[in-house]
């Protein structure tokens, strides 16, 4: 029973995303005058048309999954006005954009709420997460919760500070300045250059505190985790080649894949609520965010048949007054589409066959 609601609240969820992607098509489309024929809740076939409004079909379809916009002229095969095909280039951009953009919106808030519910970490400070016992740290007497404050005199604000005047100083006796329940303290210790399997040269491990923070300071940081996400996507190919991930770790993964992700988060958010129901739904959350990101950013690849393939073809009639020819477009997105329905079953079957490994 419990693998059957995962499966229901997975297929909602990303139902959920799909359709704020295409309904941020809809909503650019309608302000720019594209006439938009049908605008679906579920894919076809058709269900039952809903209702008719400014020319628009609203329909519902049997397949409960996403949804779908389809503009007058998407395909070119009309310049009438009010087609897609009619509208200037960079209207035709911002529709396309639209869809991606609402996506990665929706992660970017997510994030938010997640850092207003458990707080944001304070990276211009770091704190003592826990002591190996017989270490340096724990010989001179830095205990679970102190602040670093400097290091022979460097001021501590940020965790590389640390990791730089420490391994400088390895084997070399070093002055550490804490901050304890409001009382500076200051203590000697020489740094290991070869510390036991585990730990560091000081035998700490160090972290940046959690504070609490409400939405709008929470923002900032998701617009940047939001666009980290992005910059990890982009230079995926380039550290697999250069080997810095593993193949296990940058492999792709098909909604099967995602959807082992998705039941694993959910194991571990039923055991946090019952743990501490305040955390109930954190794992959930972050999924959720991390997923809708990364659906924007995906549909933004210069591939065709996605957004940022349409977008491709469009940049010469936005710089250059080219536009290309919509049967050749047209075949080149077409072949793209079967190209991707061969990977998205490739993936389903290694997916099956070969699980993917959730540490």
């Amino acid at each position: 029973m419990n693998t059957f609601i995962t499966i229901l609240e997975f297929a909602l969820l990303f139902g959920v995303l799909v359709f704020l992607h295409e309904l941020g098509h809809f909503i650019m489309a309608r302000i720019n005058n594209i006439d938009v024929e049908e605008f679906g809740f579920g894919y076809p076939p058709r269900m039952v048309k809903l209702f008719t409004r400014k020319g628009t079909i609203y329909s519902l379809n049997w397949i409960p999954f996403g949804g779908f916009v389809r503009m007058k002229g998407e395909t070119g095969e009309t310049m009438e006005a009010g087609s897609f095909a009619a509208a200037n280039p960079w209207r035709r951009f911002a529709v396309l954009m639209n869809g991606p953009i609402m996506n990665l919106l929706l992660g970017l808030i997510l994030l938010a709420v997640l850092f207003t519910r458990t707080g944001m970490p304070d990276y211009s400070r770091v704190e003592i997460q826990s002591v190996a016992a017989s270490s340096p740290a724990a010989l001179a007497g830095l205990q679970s919760g102190d602040t670093f404050k400097s290091i022979n005199k460097v001021e501590i604000t940020n965790i590389s500070v640390v990791s730089q005047v420490v391994s400088a100083n390895l084997g070399h006796e070093i002055e550490v300045t804490v901050l304890r329940n409001g009382e500076v303290l200051t203590v000697k210790m020489t740094p290991r250059a070869n510390p036991p399997q585990g730990e560091g040269a000081l035998g700490v491990v160090i972290t940046n505190p959690v504070v609490p923070t409400n939405f709008l300071q929470a923002i900032p940081i998701a617009a940047q985790s939001t666009l980290d996400q992005g910059k990890q996507l982009i230079l995926l190919p380039y550290q697999m080649i250069k080997g810095q991930i593993s193949p296990e770790e940058g492999r792709l993964v098909s909604v099967v894949g995602i959807y082992d992700i998705f039941s694993r988060v959910q194991t571990e958010d039923r055991a946090q609520a019952a743990a501490n129901p305040q955390n109930a739904g954190l794992n959930t959350l972050y999924f959720v965010a991390v997923i809708s990101i990364a659906l924007g950013y995906t549909n933004l690849l210069p591939i065709p048949a996605l957004d940022g393939g349409h977008i491709l073809f469009l940049l010469p009639e936005m710089f250059f007054k080219k536009k290309v020819r919509p049967q050749l477009e047209n075949a080149v997105h077409f072949i793209g589409f079967a190209l991707l329905m061969v990977l998205m079953v490739v993936l389903v079957v290694n997916d099956i066959v070969n699980p993917i490994v959730i540490p």
